[in-house]
Order: structure tokens, then sequence, then C-alpha cells
């Protein structure tokens, strides 16, 4: 019971945008994720104010959407590279495993490829702009055995 109240009422979950302002793809990607989260938001009214059933649909009801520029720390690469099975150079320009990835972004910075969506609770990350599998992020919710 305290891990579905602290779940549905504690930490939001929160959705990071390693975004780039002047790259088309990742603005389209800003601008779905502005509008998935207002509609999370406007839901999670509806359902407040009608029944419970309502409540018990498979999507997150809420998300904190946190955009930033600048690229990964080492920890949120090594983190992001095991989200996505090790894909090092969807993320790193030319890398070919993690430590060429964490060399690489340590050269510079400009070698991280945006945009990269990243759900920490949840431990995933979609690399690029495709809406669906975004929308598949944002829509899903943790299962309760993966909450601690």
């Amino acid at each position: 019971m305290f891990k579905r109240f602290f779940g549905e009422h504690g930490a939001k979950n929160v959705i990071t945008l390693f975004h780039k302002p002047n790259n088309e793809a990742s603005t389209r990607v800003l601008t779905l994720l502005k509008q998935a989260r207002a509609q999370s938001v406007a839901h999670a009214t509806e359902d407040q104010a009608s029944s419970h059933q309502a409540q018990d649909k498979a999507e997150r009801t809420e998300f904190e959407l946190d955009v930033t520029e600048a690229p990964p720390t080492s920890d949120q690469l090594k983190n992001i590279l095991e989200y996505l099975g090790g894909s090092a150079s969807k993320v790193i320009e030319g890398a070919s495993d993690e430590s060429d990835a964490l060399r690489r972004l340590k050269a510079d910075g400009n070698t991280f490829q945006r945009p990269l969506v990243v759900d920490w609770n949840q431990g995933k990350a979609v690399a690029g702009e495709s809406e669906s599998e975004i929308m598949r992020l944002v829509r899903s919710i943790p299962k309760e055995t993966d909450k601690v």
C-alpha cells in the first residue's frame, strides 16, 4: 500500500529531453512532449473529478518534463547506454562502446546526439525522433514490482 501511495502521490516521474534548439527533430520532440504533458495533466484532473474506474487505465497520469541543452554527465551517459542496450553509436557520434562513448563525450560534448528522451524512473530511453516510441515511453507506467 505504501508503494502504491508513494508512487501515485510522491515524487513525479521525470522525463528528460536532451535538446538542441536549432535541430528540427529536437524541436518536434519538444513540442510532442509538451503536448503529451499537457494532456496527461488534463486527464489527471478529469480522473480525479470522475469515477475511480478511469484511474485504472494503463497510462501515466502525470510526469515532469526536464529539458536540457547540456550533454549528459558521465554517470547519466552510462545509465542511458544501459537503457538503450549499449547502443553507443546512437548516442555518441562514432562511438563503438561505452568507454569510447565516455571518452568522446569528455573530449567534445557536441558528439552527443540529440534529441534523446530519458525516463529515469523506468530506466528507458529513446534516441531520435520516433514519435511512436516516445509516446509509448510517455504513456507507460512502471510495474509495481519495479518500484523500490
